[in-house]
């Protein structure tokens, strides 16, 4: 049994306390339809904090048009967690996109600004290209089980390098507005790129998640961050869930 010690700062103790809840979770007595509704058994704390600052965040934006983005998707689940919240909080607005942008490679081409360890390593977050079309699948699956389900495909997942890919999503479709856009890359480039994309499309009350802006071991997101947007024209503020990730609302 292998549990992951990617971006983690649980001590050897609460590492086996992982390992147990992983045992217990594998050999679950539920049956499988059972299992799936009631994973709140087996979700931890550290786990529970993300779905909380998700919803934080859709209900600051979902009064605003626009599409939801997230840059470094990893796995997936924030976008299928935004996929269900949009069929709770606005089961009816067919207009909203969502759109996640990942290498699914892992990282790679670390710059000056970047601190290349443990947590960011080159191919570190990998989970294989074939998973794209996996997670699109899944994410077809939880909108056909939500309100207006007949009407597929409101999940964009676009693949490759995001210096290269998000200038080129939106030379393409200048028309999206940007409600909200989750930044999870950590490195300064990618940052930057996605960010000067971005600018020109937001609009009063948009937000911007910046998850690792005041961690030192990923200073090239804040940096990239006041070098694209300076330091006017928005409020910030640092999540109330989890002080490492900070808030951005344009003014």
């Amino acid at each position: 049994m292998t549990i992951s010690s990617q971006e983690t700062h649980a001590s050897g103790a609460q590492l086996d306390a992982r390992g147990e809840l992983q045992t217990l979770f594998e050999s679950s007595p539920l049956p499988i339809d059972e299992l799936m509704g009631n994973l709140g058994l087996y979700i931890r704390g550290s786990a529970l904090v993300k779905f909380l600052v998700i919803n934080d965040l859709y209900l600051r934006i979902k009064d605003l048009p626009g599409a939801i983005l997230e840059f470094g998707s990893w796995w997936g689940q924030n976008l299928v967690l935004f996929e269900n919240l949009r069929a709770i909080y606005e089961p009816f607005n067919k207009t909203r996109q969502i759109i996640g942008f990942d290498t699914y490679e892992g990282y790679r081409g670390f710059s000056s600004q970047d601190v290349e360890g443990e947590t960011f390593s080159e191919g570190g977050y990998s989970v294989g290209t074939e998973h794209r079309d996996y997670l699109q699948r899944l994410l077809s699956v939880h909108e056909g089980n939500n309100v207006l389900g007949h009407i597929r495909d409101r999940h964009t997942l676009v693949a490759g390098d995001v210096t290269e890919t998000a200038p080129l999503y939106f030379r393409e479709h200048p028309e999206i507005t940007v409600a909200l856009a989750y930044f999870d890359m950590g490195l300064y480039e990618p940052t930057k790129a996605g960010l000067e994309a971005i600018k020109p499309n937001v609009i009063p009350g948009s937000v911007i998640l910046l998850d690792e802006f005041s961690w030192p071991d990923a200073k090239g997101e804040a940096i990239a961050f006041r070098e694209v947007f300076g330091r006017e024209g928005y409020r910030i503020e640092q999540s109330v869930f989890t002080p490492m990730r900070a808030i951005v609302t344009i003014d």
